[in-house]
Parts: C-alpha cells; structure tokens; sequence
C-alpha cells in the first residue's frame, strides 16, 4: 500500500522550479489523434467464406426463352393447355372412320362411319375420325359404281389401322397444369422448346449478376509486342470468359488511367446498364500510382476484405459502394489476379447467383514442398498418377502454369509432405 501511495503522491517543487498552477489555470494540451486500429489481413478461409456471407441473392427475374439458355429456374416450368392442345396426326395418309372402303371426304368435315379425309403428318385430326391409314397403307381405287374409294394397299398390316392408331391424342405429352421442368434446373435448349410447347413465352430464372470490368494500368498495351517497361494486357482475352463461368454477365469493359480523377470516372455506375460488381485489375497496392483504394474512399465505400494472407494474390480488396455494387479489386498480375478472382470473385457471384459457395476438396501433395516464413500458398497443380504436382511456371506474372493446371491446391506455411492431404480447389474451366 505505501509502495502505491509513494507512487501516486505529488513531487515537491525542486529550488528553481515554477510552483505548478492550477489545473484551470494551464494551457489546455493539443489534442492527440486517436491510434488506429492495426487490420490484419484475413486468411484464406475467411476471404471466401467473406465473400461469399457479405452478400444476399439477387431476386428472380423474368427472361424471353431465347435468353434463357443457361440460367437457373426460379420457378418450375407449368404447361398453360394440354400438350399437344389437339388431337393429330403421327402419319402422313388418311383420317379414317368406320371399316374399309371408305368414301373420300372434303378435309376438317366431320366423318361418318365408312368415310375419309386426307390429312398430314401434326394435321388436325378431324372429328369422328377413329384412326389415321398411313400413306403407303392405304390405295385410291373405285367401287361397283366407279365413285372413288379408298381401300387398304398391299403394305397395310393386318388389322390396319387399329382404333387410335396413329393418332396423338390432347394431352398425351403433358395434362395442363402439369409441372414440366422443376424449379432450380439449369435450363438447355431442350427445355427452352419444351415451355414453348407448353405455351409460356417468358420463364421466371435466378438473378445473374451483372458484372462491369475495369482495367487500370498506364504500362499495358492490347496489342502486339509490348516494349521494354510495358505489359500485354492478360486480362481483356480472359477475364470476361472466366466471369462467365462463375455465373457472372460481363454488361461493360472500361479502362482507366492511373489517376484518381479517371478511376472514379470507370468506377461510376451506369443508367443504362447498371451492374450489380465491379471487378478491377492492377492499382491494388499503396503506392503513389495506385490509386483504386482512395477512389473507393472518397465514392464512401465500405471494405470488406482488405487484403489477404496468401501468395500470389495477396493486396486483394473486396468492397462496397453505398449503392449496393461491391467492387473485387484484383492485382495487376495475371496469375495474382486469378488466384484472387477465384478466391473472393467466384464466392461472391455464386452468393448473388442463388449458389452455393465453390467446394473445396483434398489432393494428395505430389513433392515435398518446403516450409515458407510467410502466408498460406496457392500453388497451380497437375494430376499424376493421383498425385497433386505443383506446377512450374507459377510467378504471379506467369500463366503458363496456370494454363497447364488441373486445379489449385491450399499449402500452409509450414509445407507439405509427399501424400500430405491437401485442400484444394477446382478451375472454372475444367
């Protein structure tokens, strides 16, 4: 207790000192900034299960057939009448009623029993009609009194034609009403003219996200052979395709200048396609040319993830605008900015697409891989023989691994030994 009382008591003035003023009476101290929170990048794991939990499903939309292909069902296919909604005919040949011969009526006229009518393959079987003759079954001929009849040829079968017989009855594919496509399919061509037979002319599909490209970088050039300080753009052959595959729309593909007033300009909605993600590439850093996190800044944005602990791909951002648009900012290098597409891009697309979150799954490490002082690695591999091999060529300028590989797996710093399990995930385009 003294220990705490000495400790705590005010010091005599020294001989020569000012006697201390009141406390109303000393200049009031500056005020200091307050010290900012130190964030530390997230991990792997978190990055995605961020990416992917920060964001809702967009809601259904309704879309013409002809854009339907690929898009995933909201609601389930219905048939509006019955398919088909009348009565035809499978054959070329004769509407029949009745028993042979038959008495050549003029077409769509009701038939009486030993009458016909020609007809064709989907025509409309014409009623009192109880059967179609096939062509090749059937034979024009005359009776006693040479008025035309019609009479069964030599290919008719026995018993030709059976009552129904080659008759496609209402309703025989489908009852109205029936569900003919279940919600949550991925709609083909097939099914496309499936709901135009069923009479629908719009299908209600799973938002797709809408998703704007801008390029930064003052060095990349689109074309040809670059020169020395300059870089071919990777990005405009690959990434739009790669977006797709997510589940993502490419609406619009903008290039900014490395300024802040010219990455704000790219970084604006559009009215007249607006897009529900920005997806950049390069000026993801912190120095002087980088100028994508203080355009976020000053558009309000909020940040969700704010780089990563992993290599390549570490200075990845994931942020959102006030708007509701989030903005996955890429690196600038193509194989960084791949391995960061598919860790935070490809979970948030699939989280606004109604999707699950990618899988992950194990690989068994094909080499040793040695212990490193830092974050997690993502290193491009190929099978063989069952094993995981790291793939050569994976500098995070490179793609030449990348473009060999089976899939990527998830090496801790602390290595891997061979047969070592693994988590690893797939690409897009395998």
């Amino acid at each position: 207790m003294g220990g705490q009382v000495a400790a705590y008591a005010e010091a005599a003035p020294s001989a020569g000192e000012p006697e201390p003023q009141p406390a109303a009476l000393q200049p009031a101290a500056e005020p200091q900034p307050e010290p900012q929170p130190r964030t530390l990048p997230h991990t792997w794991e978190e990055a995605r299960t961020a990416a992917y939990e920060v964001a809702r499903p967009l809601p259904a939309v309704d879309v013409e057939l002809a854009q339907g292909a690929g898009r995933k069902l909201a609601a389930g296919i219905v048939a509006l009448h019955p398919m088909p909604h009348y009565a035809s005919s499978a054959m070329d040949g004769w509407a029949v009623a009745g028993s042979p011969p038959w008495i050549l009526a003029g077409p769509g006229r009701r038939l009486a029993p030993g009458q016909a009518s020609p007809i064709v393959t989907g025509g409309l079987v014409p009623p009192g009609a109880k059967a179609v003759l096939r062509s090749e079954a059937g034979l024009l001929s005359t009776d006693d009194d040479g008025l035309p009849v019609l009479v069964r040829g030599g290919a008719a079968r026995p018993g030709e034609p059976k009552n129904g017989q080659h008759i496609r009855p209402a309703g025989k594919e489908a009852a109205e009403g029936e569900l003919l496509v279940k919600p949550g399919t991925v709609l083909n061509p097939a099914h496309l003219a499936l709901a135009a037979l069923g009479g629908l002319d719009e299908l209600s599909v799973l938002g797709r996200p809408a998703v704007q490209l801008v390029l930064t970088g003052d060095e990349v050039v689109q074309h040809g052979i670059p020169a020395p300080g300059q870089v071919r753009d990777a990005f405009t052959p690959q990434l739009g395709g790669v977006v797709e595959l997510l589940g993502g729309t490419v609406v619009g593909l903008r290039r900014a200048a490395d300024n802040l007033a010219a990455t704000l300009e790219a970084l604006a909605d559009s009215e007249g396609n607006p897009a529900d993600v920005v997806i950049t590439t390069g000026a993801t850093g912190r120095s002087s040319a980088d100028f994508l996190r203080p355009a976020i800044a000053a558009m309000g944005g909020t940040f969700h993830v704010d780089g990563i602990a992993m290599r390549p791909g570490h200075p990845s951002l994931l942020a959102e605008f006030p708007d509701g648009r989030f903005l996955v900012g890429l690196p600038g290098n193509p194989l960084a900015a791949m391995i960061a597409l598919l860790t935070i891009g490809a979970p948030l697309l699939a989280r606004l697409g109604s999707s699950p979150l990618p899988p992950t799954f194990e690989v068994a490490c094909g080499s040793p891989i040695k212990e490193y002082h830092g974050p997690t690695r993502l290193m491009p591999y190929r099978l063989l023989y069952g094993l995981a091999s790291p793939c050569a060529n994976t500098d995070s300028a490179m793609m030449r691994g990348m473009a060999a590989a089976d899939g990527v797996m998830v090496v801790p710093p602390h290595g891997a030994k061979m047969g070592e399990p693994l988590t690893a995930f797939g690409l897009p385009w395998t």
